[in-house]
Protein backbone atom coordinates (compact mmCIF):
# COMPACT_ATOMS: atom_id res chain seq x y z
CA UNK A 1 0.00 0.00 0.00
CA UNK A 2 1.57 3.26 -1.05
CA UNK A 3 -0.12 6.29 0.52
CA UNK A 4 2.32 8.91 -0.13
CA UNK A 5 4.14 8.34 -3.62
CA UNK A 6 4.33 9.07 -7.30
CA UNK A 7 0.66 7.49 -7.61
CA UNK A 8 -0.92 6.44 -4.32
CA UNK A 9 -2.73 3.38 -4.10
CA UNK A 10 -2.45 -0.62 -3.93
CA UNK A 11 0.01 -2.12 -5.60
CA UNK A 12 0.29 -5.94 -5.98
CA UNK A 13 4.37 -6.19 -5.97
CA UNK A 14 6.99 -5.03 -4.84
CA UNK A 15 8.23 -3.74 -8.40
CA UNK A 16 5.18 -1.74 -8.63
CA UNK A 17 5.32 -0.34 -5.66
CA UNK A 18 9.23 0.79 -6.30
CA UNK A 19 8.00 2.87 -9.45
CA UNK A 20 5.79 4.41 -6.96
CA UNK A 21 7.61 5.47 -4.46
CA UNK A 22 11.53 5.58 -6.48
CA UNK A 23 12.60 9.77 -5.71
CA UNK A 24 9.51 10.40 -3.44
CA UNK A 25 11.01 12.42 -0.78
CA UNK A 26 8.50 11.63 1.37
CA UNK A 27 7.10 8.22 0.61
CA UNK A 28 4.92 6.66 3.16
CA UNK A 29 4.08 2.46 2.33
CA UNK A 30 4.10 -0.86 3.76
CA UNK A 31 3.29 -4.30 2.58
CA UNK A 32 0.26 -6.46 3.61
CA UNK A 33 -0.62 -10.23 3.61
CA UNK A 34 -4.08 -9.48 1.84
CA UNK A 35 -5.85 -7.60 -0.46
CA UNK A 36 -8.34 -6.86 2.22
CA UNK A 37 -5.80 -5.49 4.81
CA UNK A 38 -4.61 -3.18 2.33
CA UNK A 39 -7.81 -1.73 1.35
CA UNK A 40 -8.24 -1.48 5.37
CA UNK A 41 -5.02 0.48 5.70
CA UNK A 42 -5.44 2.98 2.37
CA UNK A 43 -8.90 4.57 4.71
CA UNK A 44 -7.08 4.92 7.12
CA UNK A 45 -3.48 6.95 8.59
CA UNK A 46 -0.06 5.65 7.68
CA UNK A 47 1.28 6.45 10.99
CA UNK A 48 -0.96 4.45 12.57
CA UNK A 49 0.41 0.87 10.87
CA UNK A 50 4.16 2.41 11.92
CA UNK A 51 3.16 2.27 15.41
CA UNK A 52 2.06 -1.33 15.41
CA UNK A 53 4.81 -2.11 13.26
CA UNK A 54 7.36 -1.50 15.94
CA UNK A 55 6.07 -4.62 18.33
CA UNK A 56 5.39 -6.68 15.16
CA UNK A 57 7.99 -9.28 14.53
CA UNK A 58 7.14 -9.75 11.28
CA UNK A 59 7.31 -6.04 9.59
CA UNK A 60 9.72 -3.99 9.10
CA UNK A 61 12.31 -4.58 12.43
CA UNK A 62 12.65 -8.17 11.22
CA UNK A 63 16.34 -9.37 10.94
CA UNK A 64 17.90 -12.14 8.07
CA UNK A 65 18.43 -14.42 10.60
CA UNK A 66 14.74 -14.90 10.43
CA UNK A 67 15.27 -16.21 7.05
CA UNK A 68 14.34 -20.02 6.68
CA UNK A 69 17.56 -21.34 5.78
CA UNK A 70 15.86 -24.88 4.18
CA UNK A 71 13.72 -23.02 1.96
CA UNK A 72 14.02 -21.50 -2.35
CA UNK A 73 12.93 -18.25 -3.72
CA UNK A 74 11.10 -17.54 -7.01
CA UNK A 75 10.94 -14.52 -8.77
CA UNK A 76 9.74 -13.22 -12.18
CA UNK A 77 11.25 -9.95 -14.57
CA UNK A 78 9.28 -8.96 -17.21
CA UNK A 79 10.24 -5.94 -20.18
CA UNK A 80 7.56 -4.02 -20.44
CA UNK A 81 3.75 -4.67 -19.20
CA UNK A 82 2.79 -7.24 -21.28
CA UNK A 83 6.20 -7.46 -22.95
CA UNK A 84 9.25 -10.38 -22.60
CA UNK A 85 9.14 -12.00 -19.36
CA UNK A 86 10.75 -14.83 -17.65
CA UNK A 87 11.37 -16.37 -14.36
CA UNK A 88 13.86 -18.40 -11.82
CA UNK A 89 14.44 -20.07 -8.89
CA UNK A 90 16.92 -20.33 -6.63
CA UNK A 91 18.14 -21.66 -3.33
CA UNK A 92 17.65 -19.09 -0.52
CA UNK A 93 21.00 -19.27 1.26
CA UNK A 94 23.13 -20.21 -1.40
CA UNK A 95 21.49 -18.73 -4.76
CA UNK A 96 22.32 -22.07 -6.55
CA UNK A 97 20.10 -21.68 -9.79
CA UNK A 98 17.59 -24.66 -9.75
CA UNK A 99 15.57 -23.87 -12.89
CA UNK A 100 15.39 -20.68 -15.15
CA UNK A 101 12.32 -20.56 -17.85
CA UNK A 102 11.99 -17.77 -20.38
CA UNK A 103 11.92 -15.58 -22.11
CA UNK A 104 8.57 -15.75 -23.11
CA UNK A 105 6.91 -13.43 -25.50
CA UNK A 106 3.97 -10.44 -24.38
CA UNK A 107 3.82 -12.23 -20.78
CA UNK A 108 3.61 -9.89 -17.19
CA UNK A 109 5.41 -9.97 -14.17
CA UNK A 110 2.51 -11.74 -12.37
CA UNK A 111 2.38 -14.64 -14.50
CA UNK A 112 6.17 -15.31 -14.17
CA UNK A 113 5.40 -15.26 -10.46
CA UNK A 114 3.09 -17.63 -10.65
CA UNK A 115 4.13 -19.94 -12.98
CA UNK A 116 7.37 -19.80 -10.78
CA UNK A 117 5.54 -21.09 -7.83
CA UNK A 118 3.75 -23.61 -9.24
CA UNK A 119 6.84 -24.94 -10.80
CA UNK A 120 8.69 -25.08 -7.48
CA UNK A 121 5.95 -26.60 -6.05
CA UNK A 122 5.87 -29.90 -8.83
CA UNK A 123 9.76 -29.72 -8.23
CA UNK A 124 9.77 -30.27 -4.70
CA UNK A 125 6.92 -32.74 -5.28
CA UNK A 126 8.69 -34.52 -7.66
CA UNK A 127 11.64 -35.80 -4.87
CA UNK A 128 9.00 -36.25 -2.07
CA UNK A 129 10.11 -32.50 -0.14
CA UNK A 130 7.52 -32.10 1.89
CA UNK A 131 9.78 -29.85 4.33
CA UNK A 132 11.34 -27.08 2.46
CA UNK A 133 9.44 -23.90 1.72
CA UNK A 134 9.03 -21.54 -0.99
CA UNK A 135 9.48 -17.65 -0.67
CA UNK A 136 7.78 -15.27 -3.32
CA UNK A 137 7.55 -11.33 -3.33
CA UNK A 138 4.75 -11.35 -4.92
CA UNK A 139 1.26 -11.35 -2.87
CA UNK A 140 -1.12 -11.92 -6.12
CA UNK A 141 1.13 -15.43 -7.35
CA UNK A 142 0.07 -16.70 -3.96
CA UNK A 143 -3.29 -15.76 -3.88
CA UNK A 144 -3.37 -17.24 -7.45
CA UNK A 145 -1.77 -20.20 -6.17
CA UNK A 146 -4.26 -20.60 -2.54
CA UNK A 147 -6.88 -20.10 -5.37
CA UNK A 148 -6.06 -22.44 -8.35
CA UNK A 149 -6.61 -20.27 -10.28
CA UNK A 150 -4.67 -17.36 -12.41
CA UNK A 151 -6.88 -13.83 -12.43
CA UNK A 152 -4.69 -11.85 -15.63
CA UNK A 153 -6.32 -9.19 -17.64
CA UNK A 154 -3.68 -10.39 -20.47
CA UNK A 155 -5.41 -11.08 -23.62
CA UNK A 156 -4.42 -14.01 -25.20
CA UNK A 157 -3.00 -13.72 -29.11
CA UNK A 158 -0.40 -15.95 -30.89
CA UNK A 159 2.52 -14.44 -29.21
CA UNK A 160 1.50 -15.71 -25.74
CA UNK A 161 -0.47 -19.01 -26.51
CA UNK A 162 2.56 -21.54 -24.74
CA UNK A 163 2.47 -19.11 -21.52
CA UNK A 164 -1.43 -19.45 -21.79
CA UNK A 165 -1.22 -23.26 -21.92
CA UNK A 166 1.77 -23.08 -19.28
CA UNK A 167 -1.29 -21.38 -17.07
CA UNK A 168 -3.75 -23.82 -17.85
CA UNK A 169 -1.57 -26.53 -17.46
CA UNK A 170 -0.23 -25.00 -13.61
CA UNK A 171 -3.84 -24.88 -12.87
CA UNK A 172 -4.40 -28.25 -13.47
CA UNK A 173 -1.14 -29.23 -11.92
CA UNK A 174 -2.91 -27.29 -8.77
CA UNK A 175 -5.95 -28.69 -8.82
CA UNK A 176 -5.08 -31.95 -8.87
CA UNK A 177 -2.17 -32.21 -6.30
CA UNK A 178 -1.70 -31.48 -2.85
CA UNK A 179 1.26 -30.19 -1.14
CA UNK A 180 2.45 -28.98 2.75
CA UNK A 181 5.02 -26.56 1.55
CA UNK A 182 4.85 -23.28 3.32
CA UNK A 183 5.03 -20.70 0.59
CA UNK A 184 5.84 -16.83 2.56
CA UNK A 185 5.53 -13.69 1.70
CA UNK A 186 9.57 -12.68 1.16
CA UNK A 187 10.18 -9.40 3.62
CA UNK A 188 11.59 -6.87 0.76
CA UNK A 189 11.59 -4.06 3.36
CA UNK A 190 13.89 -5.82 5.69
CA UNK A 191 15.71 -8.44 3.89
CA UNK A 192 16.22 -6.68 0.56
CA UNK A 193 15.75 -7.79 -3.30
CA UNK A 194 14.30 -11.85 -2.82
CA UNK A 195 17.31 -13.81 -3.49
CA UNK A 196 15.85 -15.09 -7.09
CA UNK A 197 15.50 -11.21 -8.19
CA UNK A 198 16.99 -10.59 -11.95
CA UNK A 199 18.59 -7.34 -10.51
CA UNK A 200 17.39 -5.36 -13.21
CA UNK A 201 15.49 -2.29 -11.48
Amino acid sequence: MVWEGNMPGIYNSWEECQNQIKGHPSAKYKAFDSLAEAEFASKRNYFEFVKKATNNTTTKNQSKSEIIADSISVDAACSGNPGLMEYQCVETISKKLLFHKGPFKEGTNNIGEFLGLVHALALLKKHNNTHTSIYTDSITAISWVKNKKVKTNLTPSPNNTELFDLMSRAELWLKTNTFVNKIIKWNTESWGEIPADFGRK
